[in-house]
């Protein structure tokens, strides 16, 4: 992976853009994406939209790359005596929480640390021994109580501050790889993209509220009506104390094409020959249900679109320490490229339903 994309990422996992406030990961995107495509927009529900032509004739086919934007984090719920209570935005375990910096976002950005009280000052019914619940849980920003209520309101928004890591064997660690790991894919295709010839008209879309209602997932594909989508996401990589079966992947060894009943069964073939062909390394991702990705809205948009799943292996989910690999990053960005390079014009006439 080259240092700009690098970098970029980085940037990226840097800034704040939880589920249904996605603005400043979109600004960043906006600025990677634009000279890279033909048009771009944001859709009313705050989803970016990019459009990079293909050299087909018109009416041409397009395809669809999503990969959602938005984040993980908490909101203010209550502020007692300058200290902070709240909820959370996305799904958190809670027991990750205590001794994480923070940043409240109120009239000025607070930096915060997420707390627990001593054992001896909670209810009676709290064992010390068991995690504590998020309701317990506190943020002190060290701001006396006056000074907390001007900038501070019930609603606020808080993200978590973990600058990102770069570890061995070219891994990445830091809050929101899940999931703009993919969002440096996507633009990883875009850039190869510029150097070959597509056929196919392609939509890069940066979604929006993944994590909570899936919004950017319905509304992007329903205004844009491509005839493939693909939702780019992350998945569960091995890890300590984890399974080591069907539901989780090794770290740096490739990524997952996702097979089940959200992939169209073609569609899911087609991708696979193209990785086959390029030795590109992957695994069979076996979604026997809901996917847990934009592909489960996709696929069920207006008359139904073909859709396709790709994921890369992501350890230690929906923490501030989620550790990716920037080679499987490379990797889904290259098999999507070569990939779109190699669609045809008649490719839709030969997508049948056949398990």
């Amino acid at each position: 992976m080259t240092s700009e994309i690098k970098d970029f990422l980085k940037d990226l996992i840097s800034l704040p853009g939880l589920s249904g406030y996605e603005s400043p990961a979109r600004q960043r995107i906006l600025h990677e994406w634009q000279p890279l495509v033909d048009e771009i927009s944001t859709s009313p529900l705050g989803s970016l939209h990019a459009l990079k032509r293909g050299s087909g004739d018109e009416p041409r086919p397009s395809i669809l790359l999503a990969a959602h934007m938005d984040a993980i984090g908490m909101m203010v719920t209550e502020i007692v005596d300058g200290w902070l209570r709240f909820t959370q935005i996305g799904g958190i375990d809670p027991r990750i929480l205590p001794g994480q910096q923070v940043v409240v976002h109120g009239r000025q950005d607070v930096p915060g640390i997420v707390v627990q009280p001593p054992a001896h000052l909670l209810p009676d019914e709290v064992s010390p021994r068991q995690t504590v619940e998020m309701k317990y849980l506190l943020v002190d920003t060290g701001l006396l109580p006056e000074q907390v209520n001007e900038v501070i309101r019930v609603g606020d928004l808080i993200s978590f501050a973990q600058p990102p890591l770069e570890l061995g064997n070219d891994l990445l660690a830091g809050h929101s790889l899940d999931n703009r790991a993919s969002v440096a894919a996507l633009t990883l295709c875009l850039r190869d993209l510029q150097r070959v010839r597509h056929i196919w008209d392609v939509w890069a879309v940066a979604t929006v509220q993944e994590e909570i209602t899936l919004g950017g997932g319905y509304t992007s594909p329903f205004s844009i009506r491509p005839d493939l989508a693909v939702a780019v996401d992350v998945t569960f990589a091995r890890g300590p104390g984890g399974p080591s079966d069907y539901r989780t992947f090794p770290l740096g060894k490739g990524l997952t094409i996702g097979w089940g009943a959200n992939i169209h069964p073609a569609f899911y073939r087609a991708i696979k020959e193209t990785a086959e062909r390029l030795d590109i390394p992957f695994h069979n991702e076996v979604m026997p249900a809901h996917s847990g990705t934009d592909a489960f809205a996709m696929q069920v948009t207006a008359e139904g679109i073909p859709t396709a799943v790709l994921s890369i292996p992501l350890r230690y989910m929906h923490t501030p320490v989620e550790i990716i690999s920037l080679k499987d990053v490379q990797r889904t960005g290259h098999l999507l490229a070569q990939f779109i390079a190699g669609l045809q014009a008649d490719f839709m006439e030969q997508m049948k339903w056949e398990e």
